[in-house]
């Protein structure tokens, strides 16, 4: 299961994860996803410019966990 496609309920346990570590993750300026620290390009969106300070990626985390998911998948243009 895509991290898009996760239950409201699986999607804050994530969110609380990577804020307990917020060091080991990033978020990306290109769609605000939020990326484990050695990524190099977005999956999403393949941008590859990224915030790596912890008070932007808690915020972020706390923010996606608290609304629904909205991304495109690749399954979703087949």
């Amino acid at each position: 299961m895509c991290p898009a496609e996760l239950p409201m309920n699986e999607r804050s346990r994530q969110a609380a994860k990577i804020q307990e570590n917020p060091q080991d993750y990033k978020v990306c300026e290109g769609c605000g996803s939020i990326v484990t620290s050695r990524t190099t390009a977005c999956p999403s969106c393949h941008a590859y410019q990224f915030d790596p300070g912890e008070q932007r990626v808690i915020k972020q985390a706390r923010a996606l966990a608290r609304r629904n998911a909205n991304s495109v998948l690749s399954s979703d243009l087949a």
